[in-house]
């Protein structure tokens, strides 16, 4: 149940949603561990929320999940969620505990395809009630960000973005980058959306729009957590591990984190297991462990090699973009090929456009 919590004039009205995480917990005054508070408390932490120029709405969930614990399930829960109430509101603001944060907004990304809305999600790496706080300008600068509209009355950030410490990220470009700094993301290969200090400054150009007025058409998300998996490479792994991945009951897609532009073993064993796996229908995408820079699986011959074997190139999209928007084209009723046709286009942002330069 949503309740009201600013009712001042406006002619915007948000929806925040309290999934759990640092922003809303209190230290546990005789054992020090934080826990999640109930959210209704919000209003006398912020009490600055009471001059903002319009109609705020909360709704939590209940029990409030810390992000170490969030699911597929909890990402339709949370786009559900989103979609029953579009039609009521201007703009969402997802608080969400920061370690999963990049996981569960990019797969909105792509569970909202069509989004004409903004849907910022923020949080914070010390509670709210804390001194020191990072917690209130995130979630004050949100809440501004998500209300703000052009003069013709359209959403100034029409898209899943994470916002965090003075940087506005879209979604599926962030990851976490800090485990105890404030500034804890970063977009490595796409430039920022809106930086905040004096004024907001956004850059437009660099914002995603649907090319017409539309809503978004939440897409099923059905799959068991094992239907899709992540591999990282490293250094003398061994046929078993790769076995034991590979041979994963109902696996349908792989992530493989690779070297450098895309590169792996050579070992015969190791190509060989990846192509068997790719002809018995298996998708698998190359992704880069480094933190900026692109796959280009035809720079040098470890690349090429995968690529031979059936492996898509993920080109510039972070582990979690690649991951969830796998997890969602796999829940699609799609082919194999048109399931790796979609995993080299980008949707919704989520890459940037290679032009099948592995191809060329």
């Amino acid at each position: 149940m949503a309740h009201s919590i600013s009712e001042l004039s406006s002619n915007s009205s948000l929806l925040i949603i309290y999934t759990g995480g640092t922003i809303g917990m209190v230290e546990d005054p005789e054992t020090g561990v934080l826990r999640a508070f109930d959210f209704s408390h919000l209003q006398e932490s912020i009490p600055e929320l009471k001059r903002l120029s319009f109609k705020l709405t909360y709704t939590q969930f209940s029990p409030p999940i810390d992000s170490a614990d969030m699911s597929v399930d909890l990402w339709y829960k949370l786009a559900q969620t989103i979609v029953s109430n579009y039609d009521n509101y201007d703009g969402f603001v997802v608080l969400h505990g920061t370690d999963t944060m990049c996981f569960s907004a990019s797969a909105l990304s792509f569970l909202l395809v069509g989004l004409n809305k903004p849907v910022i999600f923020t949080g914070s790496q010390l509670p709210i009630g804390r001194l020191r706080t990072d917690g209130k300008e995130n979630l004050i600068t949100s809440l501004q960000i998500a209300a703000e509209k052009h003069q013709s009355g359209e959403a100034m950030v029409p898209d899943v973005c994470i916002y965090f410490n003075g940087c506005l990220f879209r979604a599926n470009r962030t990851t976490k980058s800090s485990a105890d700094q404030f500034e804890a993301f970063r977009s490595y290969n796409y430039p920022l959306l809106a930086h905040v200090g004096i004024d907001i400054s956004y850059h437009q150009k660099n914002i995603h729009r649907y090319t017409k007025e539309s809503r978004p058409m939440l897409e099923s998300l059905c799959l068991p957590n094992n239907h899709v998996t992540v591999l990282k490479l490293f250094p003398g792994i061994r046929e078993e591990v790769v076995d034991a991945t590979l041979g994963i009951s109902g696996l349908k897609g792989l992530v493989l984190e690779t070297y450098g532009s895309g590169n792996a073993p050579t070992s015969e064993w190791f190509i060989t297991r990846i192509e068997e796996a790719v002809k018995k229908g298996l998708v698998v995408v190359n992704v880069t462990q480094c933190a900026s820079g692109s796959v280009q699986m035809m720079r040098y011959d470890t690349g090429a090699r995968l690529l031979k074997a059936g492996v898509i190139s993920g080109y510039d999209m972070t582990t979690e973009s690649a991951l969830t928007k796998l997890m969602c084209l796999l829940a699609k009723p799609l082919s194999v090929e048109e399931v790796r046709r979609q995993m080299e286009i980008s949707l919704c942002g989520e890459m940037s456009n290679s032009t099948n330069k592995d191809k060329d």
